[in-house]
């Protein structure tokens, strides 16, 4: 069976990759890797190159990204994405395809998959994300996807009740969390030496993006929580890059003038890599921003998540969340608990809602007791 992935975002092919590696090693099946978005761009960073290091062979790479991130230009990267995503179709002619999450380069990859009848594996279907116009792509890649592995029970549920198959979608946790149980990470000083920085008494990893459906501007919602972090002190931020979300590229400036100015209390990174990344996460005092691994990954950590504004309002979240308001003000006030001897200790034993590590090992299980000859038309589902 010839199965392709695809992967446009660092984020996204750290998720993936404990399945990707499950794949490859398989005899079963035939591993396609198609590359597209950010992972082809200078500005991001190029990091198909980690995908290269890390031993896959790139199947396909499809240049999509435009050098503008206002709603002209990513509209113009889905039309020329899916251009691309025809010649790789073609060439590749892949049984399965498999993808995740809730982004607009997934979108045109889905929409792209449907014409040709390449059955779809949609991985974190059926979640909320309130503050961004990915929750109406979640629910349109859903529709478009014959295969579902929600992360919770709740949406699984809720992947049902958009008419799928009950049969079809299977509730294996949050991939994500399988990479802490196959990476070994680096300790405090590993991570210094590795990244040229040094600690403080208290520390955090900032990511921040867009919320594409706020009426409020991006520069006065991130320029709330620097004026937070100014008033920070004995703190060390570790900052990484937003996306290549609408307007996104205001946030990495404002990002980049801030280290520049502060260069001994805070360090930016375009890509971080999953073991950097979640080595940095399991030794902070908190992620802050509006990133979904705050919410995610983070309470496996047993890390504290500020949680700011509504771009992950609907998710379900473990007693880690800090939840507050994008003014100065709030943040500030979340800083404060995070930073308590009382939430540090409670969250000591938290348990996370999107399970325990073995989403990857379930899909493989799934995906070998599978036809894919079976998934090409499906017939919608009514709730009675």
């Amino acid at each position: 069976m010839k199965i392709c992935i695809v992967t446009g975002t660092r984020a996204e092919y750290g998720l993936l990759k404990p399945l990707i590696e499950k794949i490859s090693a398989d005899d079963y099946f035939t591993l396609q890797l198609l590359v597209t978005g950010a992972h082809l761009s200078p500005e991001f960073g190029l990091t198909y190159r980690q995908i290269e290091a890390d031993g896959f062979k790139i199947d396909a790479k499809v240049e999509m990204l435009l050098s503008s991130d206002t709603a002209e230009g990513i509209t113009k990267s889905m039309g020329l994405g899916m251009i691309g995503y025809a010649d790789a179709f073609k060439q590749l002619s892949p049984d399965l395809l498999v993808i995740l999450g809730d982004r607009y380069e997934m979108l045109a990859v889905a929409s792209s998959a449907l014409i040709f009848r390449i059955p779809i594996a949609h991985i974190h279907g059926g979640e909320l994300t309130e503050g961004a116009y990915d929750d109406s792509i979640r629910h349109a890649i859903t529709k478009m996807s014959a295969l579902h592995f929600t992360s919770t029970e709740a949406y699984r549920q809720r992947v049902i009740q958009l008419g799928e198959q009950p049969e079809r979608v299977f509730n294996v946790g949050a991939i994500g969390l399988d990479n802490f149980r196959s990476l070994k990470l680096l300790s405090k000083r590993e991570i210094e030496e590795d990244l040229n920085i040094t600690f403080n008494q208290f520390n955090y990893l900032v990511g921040f993006h867009p919320e594409t459906l706020s009426n409020y501007s991006v520069e006065s919602q991130f320029d709330a929580l620097l004026q937070a972090i100014d008033k920070e002190r004995d703190s060390f931020f570790i900052f990484t890059k937003a996306n290549a979300d609408t307007n996104g590229r205001i946030i990495n400036q404002m990002m980049e003038d801030y280290v520049n100015k502060y260069p001994e209390k805070s360090a930016l990174f375009a890509s971080l890599g999953s073991v950097r990344y979640l080595s940095v996460m399991k030794q902070v005092t908190a992620v802050v921003g509006n990133s979904s691994s705050g919410i995610v990954e983070a309470p496996s950590a047993q890390t504290a998540t500020i949680n700011i504004g509504d771009r992950q309002k609907g998710r379900i979240q473990a007693e880690s969340i800090i939840n507050c308001n994008a003014n100065k003000e709030d943040i500030t006030n979340a800083f404060n608990i995070a930073k308590s001897e009382e939430f540090r200790k409670k969250i000591e034993d938290v348990t996370n809602p999107y399970g325990n590590g073995t989403a990857s090992t379930q899909i493989m299980k799934i995906l070998r007791s599978l036809s894919p000859d079976r998934l090409s038309h499906k017939t919608f589902y009514d709730i009675r």
